[in-house]
């Protein structure tokens, strides 16, 4: 990789003359590359302060073909980042004594990992880490596309996640433009939507959706929903062969309806090991998403379902008491079964399920020995966040066999037991569990099965 820019080289923002010292080469790809940097930012009565970016300088071919990425550079700083989640331009920056430009961007932490990382398996998060980096994918891209913008080119290149708790990082937004409008970005070959690759559409925010059920497809399986046997049988997989695949031929790998692209011992054992793991309705989304949505864009699984999916999915976790791995309540496949007890995928032992909280008769909450209950679980105003617990789960101090769920809100909560009593539970407080606990936390209410 030729190095566009030097180290102790200096850079300036087009809009403030800020200047920025190039650092570290960090790497590069088809539009170009990217550097550590450090500049001087200017705070209004606390003086200067250094301030360490990510900056990306654009290839001079790169620049020839998208005729548009000023301007829609400028329209991103203009508008500002959807969330914080998004490493988004914050100014463009020039050389004195070279042509082209670039932006600077808030720099990726080390404890992020890319999708690569995930799909070789060079890291081994928990399922509550997958689900959490599925749930703010989808969380996320909502926000964008809530600003009218469409990001053009989700794929895993672009996504970062920290294994241990399932935080992201988006980045290369300056593939984002705004929903409709043409451009030079089609997307990532297997994450494009059929429509795009076939030639018939192109970018937008239903293209979008598609390419995120893509995206956390591979999150939660490891594999793409679309390669199974017929790719197999691919000998070379050159353009003609991916347009086949992804674009006028696509059958999904687990489509209810054909068989005739199921996935493959020892070339697919991923998808065949995770796929059965996940509970009914996180299995019926992907297949509306992949099979009706491989060709009715307007039919495709929206942001807001899959964040209420994901949800419930990460509510559901609890551990298996013989070997401690996470497994799935799925109640669905329980009643389907009859009743019937379901084994750990692991070490085939039968299910012993922990206490559950079922809110507003809806909402199912598996109350493990690490649970947190955070304000989404008891207010139905509040969104969706995971920085402040506002409910634990504990052992009894004298009898650890007890489990309790203590108040880390600032609002007293009132418990009523199956005899009619009730108990103030203040701030700070706890409450033992029992079956048939009700428990009042403002405009939702909690019920107790164990």
């Amino acid at each position: 990789m030729n190095q566009l820019l030097r180290s102790n080289e200096m850079v300036r923002t087009e809009s403030t003359n800020l200047s920025y010292i190039i650092e570290e080469f960090l790497g590069g790809g088809g539009q170009g590359e990217v550097y550590r940097a450090r500049g001087r930012r200017g705070h209004l009565n606390s003086g200067s302060r250094d301030e360490t970016v990510a900056l990306k300088w654009y290839f001079p071919n790169y620049l020839r073909q998208d005729q548009d990425l000023k301007e829609r550079l400028k329209y991103a700083v203009d508008k500002g980042p959807p969330s914080d989640r998004f490493l988004w331009p914050q100014e463009l920056v020039q050389a004195t004594d070279r042509p082209g430009f670039g932006y600077v961007m808030p720099l990726r932490d080390y404890r992020f990992v890319g999708m690569t990382d995930l799909v070789a398996r060079r890291v081994l998060p928990n399922f509550r880490a997958l689900v959490t980096a599925s749930f703010e994918l989808a969380y996320n891209y909502r926000q964008l596309h809530a600003k009218g913008l469409c990001y053009r080119d989700i794929s895993f290149g672009n996504v970062f996640f920290d294994p241990e708790n399932g935080e992201i990082r988006i980045c290369d937004n300056d593939n984002v433009g705004i929903d409709g409008q043409s451009s030079a970005i089609d997307g990532t070959v297997g994450f494009m939507a059929p429509e795009i690759i076939r030639g018939e559409a192109s970018p937008r925010s239903q293209t979008d959706l598609f390419s995120l059920a893509v995206l956390l497809f591979y999150m939660l399986v490891n594999h793409h929903p679309l390669e199974g046997a017929r790719e197999t049988q691919i000998r070379c997989f050159d353009l003609p062969a991916k347009t086949r695949l992804y674009g006028t031929h696509p059958i999904f790998i687990f489509d209810p309806n054909d068989d005739s692209n199921r996935p493959l011992p020892v070339h697919h054992d991923n998808a065949r090991k995770l796929w059965p793991l996940y509970p009914n309705f996180v299995q019926d989304l992907f297949t509306r998403s992949f099979t009706e949505g491989l060709h009715d864009p307007k039919k495709r699984v929206r942001e807001s379902q899959w964040t209420s999916a994901l949800i419930r999915l990460r509510d559901s976790i609890f551990y298996c008491m013989q070997c401690k791995v996470e497994n799935f309540y799925d109640p669905d496949a329980l009643r389907n079964s009859g009743g019937s007890s379901r084994t750990c995928w692991e070490c085939n032992s039968p299910y012993r399920l922990p206490p559950r909280m079922r809110i507003d008769h809806t909402d199912v909450v598996m109350l493990n020995h690490d649970t947190r209950l955070y304000p989404h679980h008891v207010d139905r105003d509040r969104s969706y966040e995971f920085d402040v617990p506002i409910a634990e789960i504990i052992q009894h101090t004298k009898n650890p066999q007890v489990w309790r769920v203590r108040n880390l809100s600032t609002h007293r909560w009132v418990g009523q037991n199956v005899n009619g009593q009730l108990t103030e539970i203040d701030p700070g407080e706890a409450i033992n569990l029992s079956s048939g606990l009700r428990i009042q936390f403002g405009n939702r209410e909690g019920e107790v099965r164990l």
